[in-house]
């Protein structure tokens, strides 16, 4: 069933309320409040209108950004259109949020999330529409008690969408947020989907919305847990040089960013999901049997439940 102008109207208006839900609760954790940057475009290529809210130098994390967009093009990006071929001459609407925190502390991982709504249209008539977006979590010393609660909690989410639901969008998470050049995945994974265009419009925006939820009922528990457990250098030298690993996969294979800066995007925005600090080190190897060896054996993937 293909969504009317109100049904795209109010899946963008939650996504407004989830970011204010979100920042929100991030700032009650943390104490500092988010810097708010509203933006506006009107140009020929890209047309729309997003906040940007970034926090900076918390007392938790170290730099944190969700931002929503609301924007218009009269050409599908080739990010966007690369298993969409038809759709190359296409204008097109995408509504999203996409967060990404990076904590101070190195036993609180990094997370990010995303979800949004694209529609490519000839004029007023719509051609196609569909759903995306996942969430992941990339630890540093990881528990295995927070990586199966995370993974608990994004099952329980897609739960009543159909047995199906996790186990599929699980391995396509494991095969999304992968870094081919380095055999590894970017984290413990969670969910990741595209093109997801069911018979229903109201039952595709349900299951989004229910994805987008997950996320601060995932992490803030595994923050709470973590945020005040000791470190030393060394743990702080070993996060920095993994937060390389997230440059790379973002700036190499992300299709969001992918996306951002093929379509004329703000690159503030599109940017702010890289880490503040990041350290990279000539062919490094942790010591046989420390704790930062031990992580090699959480990128890959594995069944968490």
């Amino acid at each position: 069933m293909t969504p009317s102008h109100a049904d795209i109207s109010t899946f963008a208006a939650y996504l407004d309320d989830l970011q204010q839900r979100i920042t929100t609760a991030l700032t009650a954790t943390d104490g500092s409040p988010f810097r708010r940057d509203a933006w506006q475009r009107d140009e020929p290529r890209l047309r729309g209108h997003g906040l940007t809210m970034v926090l900076q130098d918390g007392t938790v994390f170290e730099q944190g950004g969700v931002n929503v967009s609301h924007i218009a093009g009269d050409q599908l990006p080739a990010a966007a259109t690369e298993k969409r071929p038809e759709l190359a001459d296409c204008a097109y609407t995408a509504h999203g949020l996409s967060l990404v925190i990076h904590p101070r502390n190195p036993y609180v991982p990094t997370s990010h999330a995303n979800i949004r709504l694209f529609t490519a249209h000839d004029g007023e008539r719509i051609r196609a529409w569909w759903f995306g977006g996942g969430i992941d979590l990339t630890p540093y010393y990881p528990f295995d008690d927070d990586c199966r609660a995370w993974h608990r909690t994004v099952h329980d989410a897609c739960a009543p969408f159909g047995a199906d639901f996790y186990p599929r969008y699980k391995a396509w998470c494991d095969r999304y947020f992968y870094l081919p050049h380095r055999g590894e995945t970017r984290g413990i994974g969670g969910l990741f989907y595209d093109d997801y265009q069911p018979a229903d419009f109201a039952a595709g925006a349900a299951f989004t919305r229910a994805v987008g939820e997950s996320w601060l009922a995932a992490y803030l528990p595994i923050v709470e847990k973590r945020k005040d457990t000791a470190y030393g250098e060394g743990e702080r030298a070993f996060q920095l040089y993994r937060r390389g690993r997230y440059v790379e996969f973002n700036l190499l294979y992300d299709r969001g960013t992918h996306f951002g800066l093929q379509s004329g995007g703000r690159t503030e925005s599109i940017l702010m999901s890289l880490p503040p600090l990041v350290r990279f080190a000539y062919d490094y190897q942790p010591a046989a049997g420390s704790a930062e060896a031990r992580l090699a054996d959480y990128l890959k993937p594995r069944e968490w439940l």
